[in-house]
This record gives C-alpha cells, sequence and structure tokens, in this order.
C-alpha cells in the first residue's frame, strides 16, 4: 500500500474515533471531502477494507456501518451492543460464547471462519433518559 493509501486509512479511522458512533463509507467519504474534494467511494472502500483485515475497524453488518475497534478484542470475535436510540455502540468479548457457538455449529460439520455477534437494543444512558421522562 502507498503512502497515499496509509494516509487516507489514518484519516478514515481519525473520522470514526473522533465520531464514536458508527458511519457509512458515505458519511466517512463527506466527512474527508472538507479537505480532500476529490476523494472518491472507491478510495474509502479500500481503505476501509484493510482496516477490517488489519482489526482496527468493525464493520457493522446490520447497519451496513463502520466503527473504530477499541483494542480490546484484538484475535477475537467481538460482541457489538447497538443503542438504537443514540447509536452508540460497545465492544465486548465473551470467548465462551463463541467456542460454544462454534462447537455447536461444527456438530453439523459447519467450520465456522468468521464471527459476526451484533445485539440491538437500548443502551444504559437512554434507558436512564426514558425512565426519568
Amino acid at each position: 500500500m502507498g503512502k497515499r493509501g496509509e494516509i487516507t486509512q489514518e484519516k478514515i479511522l481519525s473520522v470514526l474515533k473522533a465520531k464514536g458512533v458508527a458511519l457509512s463509507a458515505y458519511d466517512i467519504l463527506d466527512e474527508l471531502r472538507e479537505g480532500s474534494p476529490k476523494i472518491a467511494p472507491p478510495t474509502i472502500y479500500r481503505a476501509l477494507k484493510v482496516l477490517v483485515d488489519q482489526g482496527h475497524v468493525h464493520r457493522l453488518e446490520s447497519l451496513n456501518a463502520f466503527i473504530a475497534s477499541t483494542g480490546k478484542t484484538q484475535d477475537q470475535a467481538s460482541i457489538m451492543s447497538i443503542c438504537d436510540d443514540c447509536g452508540i455502540v460497545e465492544e465486548n468479548v465473551a470467548p465462551k460464547l463463541v467456542n460454544d457457538l462454534s462447537g455447536i455449529l461444527g456438530k453439523t460439520g459447519f467450520e465456522a471462519h468468521h464471527h459476526v455477534i451484533e445485539v440491538h437494543g437500548r443502551c444504559a444512558s437512554c434507558d436512564d433518559e426514558g425512565a426519568a421522562s
């Protein structure tokens, strides 16, 4: 990957960390266009693929969006808790759960290569706000 690609990756990671919520590739593109008006969607998608492959970014399948990794889950399957009210995403790991899931699937001969575990609901902050109303 050339220097320009690495710079784009750094910018994308910076945007994701600054926003702290899941962003679509086009949301990221809009953020980066302020400083780089000629940047195109394929550039964003290529950089995101590298960042996901390296474990710096997670793709949220159910939202078709991306979020920066917290780094706590390196080399482990993440469990993403997604608040449907405020959009915050929390990243956790539960190795036993993933092992159990792989074991259950393995009984049928299915070999899991990639786990995507996303749980939608309401975060504690939004729940507290709802109770206060």
